[in-house]
């Protein structure tokens, strides 16, 4: 009988420490629409079954508010999941505004949602996203606007959360959504000198959401990135950024390594569709399975139900992945 106490005991602290696997997806942020056999295949065996599309970028310049950068689509772009319009908004188009104008931007916002839906007949569900990066300043705007959509589209309005917007929350608010996706990426700026991965650096990150746990909303997507890219750095120090390059990229004999993930231009030429000089230096930043583990494994103490969308599904990124491991 003891024996079998030993064993129940043991069996019910392995189920208790055994932690599911977290559902994902991703988002896709192209501009125009396409989707290779690789990226379909992805797609079809995420087991959540939305794709997060960005729609456009708004912008207000001159004073006046800019949808920039609207999607186009190809018919290769097919797919069983069920769209969700997320939509960019930079802060600054918040600042200053008033209230005819965050009632003019929600219904045409909405508008243009609508009118891409039906023009590509897309398969939707009822939530539309919102990403920006508010802060204090623009926070009470900010949020009217998430409101006046919410009311002009009739949709669950969801919206993106930052890391900062965890940290400081007394100081940026808590947006009036019911459900919020915490962007577990760009954990500093890649256009400063240092040895950090600016994509993300999870000791960075566990500072900032040290205690995600007392955050009010309680129903938190988590974005993890699956992206890469290139830091290049002239001799002035001056930075420019070339998307999608990974450590293999730099196997070149006119390059001198400097680390695993560090070159120096040995010859002028063309790089990477880039003229670079000898002397400029070449730093690749990339996500590892064990990076991505460490968070999910620190956030699933934190919040232990969410879904996971990865940002973002393109072939480049995707490719010799198992996402089902997280």
């Amino acid at each position: 009988m003891r024996v079998l106490s030993l064993l129940f005991i043991l069996l019910l602290s392995f189920s208790c420490s055994r932690r599911e696997n977290h559902p994902y997806t991703f988002y896709y942020w192209k501009t125009n629409l396409s989707l290779d056999q690789e990226e379909k295949k992805t797609l079809d065996l995420a087991p959540v079954p939305y794709l997060y599309t960005r729609f456009f970028d708004v912008d207000k310049t001159g004073g006046k508010f800019q949808p920039v950068a609207v999607i186009t689509k190809d018919q290769s772009f097919e797919s069983n999941k069920q769209i969700v319009p997320t939509v960019f908004i930079t802060n600054q188009s918040f600042l200053n505004i008033s209230k005819e104008e965050i009632t003019f931007l929600a219904e045409s916002i909405n508008t243009l949602i609508q009118k891409k839906i039906i023009e590509y007949h897309f398969k939707v569900n009822q939530e539309i996203q919102i990403d920006c990066d508010w802060t204090a300043g623009t926070r009470d705007d900010y949020f009217a606007f998430l409101k006046e959509l919410k009311k002009i589209s009739g949709k669950e309005v969801s919206c993106t959360l930052r890391l900062h917007q965890v940290k400081d929350k007394k100081q940026t608010g808590i947006p009036p959504v019911g459900k919020v996706y915490l962007m577990c990426y760009s954990t500093s700026s890649p256009l400063e000198n240092s040895d950090k991965n600016s994509i993300l650096d999870v000791n960075i990150l566990k500072s900032y959401l040290s205690k995600l746990e007392e955050y009010p909303i309680k129903k938190i997507e988590v974005a993890l990135p699956i992206y890469s890219w290139g830091i290049i750095t002239n001799h002035l120090e001056k930075h420019k950024l070339i998307n999608a390059l990974s450590a293999k990229d730099l196997g070149n004999p006119n390059f001198k390594k400097i680390s695993d993930h560090e070159v120096k231009v040995m010859k002028d030429g063309f790089y990477f569709g880039s003229y670079l000089n000898k002397g400029f230096k070449i730093k690749v930043e990339e996500i590892t399975d064990d990076q991505l583990q460490e968070v999910v494994d620190f956030l699933h103490k934190k919040i232990p139900h969410f879904n996971i969308i990865y940002y973002q599904l393109d072939s480049k990124f995707v490719s010799n992945r198992n996402f089902k491991k997280f």
